[in-house]
């Protein structure tokens, strides 16, 4: 801070210091022999640099790290610089290298365009690809007031949503044992009763996980923090499989079939993930996962991917269902295309009204996981609308299903039964017609 000055930080000093590693090609690139390095440690709350006007992270220790080498900006760099921030523990959120923004002044906002974090317990490390200034920027973590709501909000939805999942499985099983439907609507059935299988399964786990996570053997809690992860890969391998089915049945209408294809499905939504389960399971990644407020007080304790193992939540959890997404996305607007076509062609069924068809894409989007795609809104925040939509639409997921499966499928005419399998059959006429 401006009283103290500069000085030097002796190697008897007790705390731990960060560090700073620069790459050769820092130096390599210098039209001089000699020049002058500087490092400079800013305290913001002194200073009130780089504040922006509606932030809602926090700087770590309000310290700013600045690096010049030379007279000249350096950037591009191929091999990184590198700066470790030494921390003490810190609430389980997000930690993002950052630096201000080019040419937003010393009240502009941040951002992490070329520069990686590897975050760790005691120390998190930066990457990046050019010389500025450098902090580790925090969302905040939950309050107590926000976050003792939310869980009673979340318990309360994955019970409701876990008795509705059985209301659909007796549904769906009732349907396809009490009436006699075209093969593609049983195998249509036989999905929505995995996904819905897989939906129980999640809810059911976070169930046990709230209540039994806390005081829980190591063991125990790896078993149940792998039993949580593999229900929630099922989940979303079965919106894949939805996806992909809806491909097969839209866009290669004719000449295909597959041996087996319901047994085949099944050997992919609920084997895969064990093989995902297994890997991260023996490499030591699930454990007592604790939720944080800012004064570094246990809210909550999870059977989970521990903090040290969080590369393995991003590519498993947040990498896998971002690609699902986006594909799943990509089919539901083919599909909503084609369907839009068949009708203004008159290929479709001239007396089905427009809420069906409405019905359909929303039943549609939300088996292909739309409303999961909140958490990537929500994820590393702490904002509490966001926080209770996500968590209040996820539980209402399980009714949107069974509300859409009774009305689409529930026998009443020969018009609601065939509502998916009569686009497709038309399909199949207007293409063979041009042929």
């Amino acid at each position: 801070s401006p009283p103290q000055g500069p000085r030097v930080m002796t190697v008897t000093d007790k705390r731990k210091t960060g560090k700073i590693q620069l790459p050769r090609e820092v130096f390599q690139s210098l039209s001089s022999l000699a020049a002058r390095l500087v490092v400079m440690v800013l305290n913001l709350r002194h200073f009130g640099m780089f504040k922006e006007v509606n932030q809602t992270g926090q700087v770590l220790d309000d310290m700013v790290v600045g690096i010049t080498v030379g007279e000249t900006g350096i950037s591009g760099l191929q091999d990184p610089v590198k700066l470790s921030f030494a921390h003490g523990q810190l609430p389980h959120v997000s930690q993002p290298c950052c630096h201000p923004v080019p040419g937003a002044g010393l009240v502009g906002g941040w951002s992490s365009s070329g520069c990686t974090t590897q975050p760790g317990d005691e120390e998190t490390v930066c990457s990046c690809d050019h010389l500025t200034f450098f902090t580790l920027l925090l969302n905040p973590a939950l309050d107590e007031a926000t976050a003792q709501p939310l869980l009673a909000v979340a318990s309360a939805g994955c019970g409701v949503a876990t008795a509705f999942s059985i209301l659909t499985i007796a549904f769906c099983l009732f349907l396809r044992c009490g009436f006699r439907f075209e093969e593609n609507l049983r195998i249509n059935l036989g999905l929505h009763l995995n996904l819905v299988g897989s939906l129980f399964l999640l809810n059911l786990a976070f169930l046990l996980n709230s209540r039994l996570a806390a005081g829980s053997q190591p063991g125990t809690c790896k078993v149940l923090g792998g039993f949580t992860h593999y229900c929630l890969l099922c989940c979303f391998t079965w919106m894949a499989l939805e996806g992909c089915h809806l491909y097969l049945l839209f866009v290669k209408v004719l000449g295909t079939y597959i041996h087996h294809y319901l047994a085949k499905l099944c050997l992919i939504g609920w084997g895969f993930p064990v093989l995902v389960v297994g890997v991260a399971g023996l490499i030591g990644s699930y454990g007592d996962y604790s939720i944080q407020t800012l004064d570094h007080q246990p809210i909550a304790h999870l059977c989970w991917i521990t903090s040290k193992h969080l590369l393995v939540h991003y590519i498993t959890n947040c990498g896998y269902f971002g690609l699902i997404f986006l594909f799943n996305m990509a089919v539901f607007a083919v599909v909503i295309h084609k369907s839009c076509y068949l009708q203004g062609t008159g290929a479709g069924q001239q007396g089905r009204r427009a809420w069906k068809v409405a019905l359909v894409a929303v039943g549609l989007f939300c088996l292909l996981g739309a409303t999961w795609a909140l958490a990537f809104l929500t994820h590393g925040t702490s904002s509490g609308p966001m926080l209770y939509l996500f968590t209040i639409l996820n539980s209402l997921q399980g009714i949107f299903i069974f509300i859409w499966l009774v009305v689409l499928y529930y026998p009443k005419t020969k018009e609601t039964t065939g509502s998916l399998s009569n686009i497709i059959r038309h399909d199949k006429a207007t293409t063979v017609s041009q042929d």
